[in-house]
């Protein structure tokens, strides 16, 4: 019997002592002056950010528009980046996929059996008939969007059905599907004060945790709180690729820095 997704998780980030998720956005538009960003520079630029990291970095997460963005040759770049990582550390597809029905059976089959992702993010705006189609892969992870790091989080996660939030009513939903256990939640590490009582309401529900560095949130909490009772991640994307010149000595050391401050916080 194969193994569930989140104990996967767990075997790979204590395999690389580390929780960190490396985003891989690729963004010609931040790139230096001298940086010519044809897509053969910018996929060869991509698997140096592997290349140099992949040693001590258990996942990495593949942000889909900046490939689909340049049609079917960035969708090639994402296959051939994915193939690259693959069998070394996690891949997280992230598309924040939302529909229903056979649409949504058709996402889950494109990034589980076809580009073979190991995990996916997913919107639950729809209930859970936009979870199940993900959820019916044992060995492969579902990230629901639940409590997200930015700044318009409070149009709708902020609001109360009964007497409950409706991020709250999101993790529960994701707790009472979370029968493979192969299911977790993106909790945003903007929201320090809510996440602790988050986290005792989530028990071994996985996390995906943005938001730290260039949005402002803290580390060394996010990483504490997170990993609790549970495995956390800890996504960093602009803070590590486009740190310093952006070769591959500044950015190793980056994610070295990165690395060091979540296992002191383990």
């Amino acid at each position: 019997m194969e193994k569930s997704f989140n104990f996967k998780l767990k075997e790979v980030c204590q395999s690389k002592n580390s929780v960190l998720c490396i985003g891989l956005d690729i963004d010609a538009d931040r790139m230096s002056n001298d940086f010519s960003p044809t897509l053969e520079n910018l996929e060869s630029f991509s698997k140096d950010v592997v290349d140099c990291t992949v040693d001590f970095c258990p996942v990495y997460k593949i942000n889909l528009g900046f490939y689909e963005r340049y049609g079917s040759a960035g969708v090639s770049w994402m296959e051939r980046l994915l193939v690259h990582i693959q069998h070394r550390s996690i891949v997280i597809a992230d598309g924040k996929r939302g529909d229903i029905g056979n649409t949504a059976k058709q996402y889950a089959k494109s990034l589980f059996d076809t580009f073979e992702f190991d995990a996916a993010t997913v919107s639950p705006y729809m209930g859970r008939d936009s979870i199940t189609p993900f959820a019916e892969y044992p060995e492969k992870g579902a990230f629901i969007l639940c409590l997200t790091s930015n700044s318009g989080s409070e149009d709708f996660q902020f609001l109360k059905s009964g007497d409950r939030y409706i991020y709250q009513t999101v993790a529960d939903l994701v707790k009472d599907l979370n029968l493979h256990n192969n299911l977790g939640l993106v909790v945003g590490a903007t929201h320090p004060n809510r996440m602790r009582e988050l986290r005792s309401r989530t028990e071994n529900l996985s996390w995906l945790i943005p938001g730290v560095g260039a949005q402002g949130g803290d580390l060394a909490s996010s990483v504490n709180i997170g990993n609790a009772n549970g495995t956390a991640l800890i996504n960093v994307s602009r803070g590590i690729l486009y740190s310093g010149d952006s070769t591959q000595d500044s950015i190793r050391e980056s994610a070295l820095k990165y690395t060091k401050t979540i296992q002191e916080n383990l």
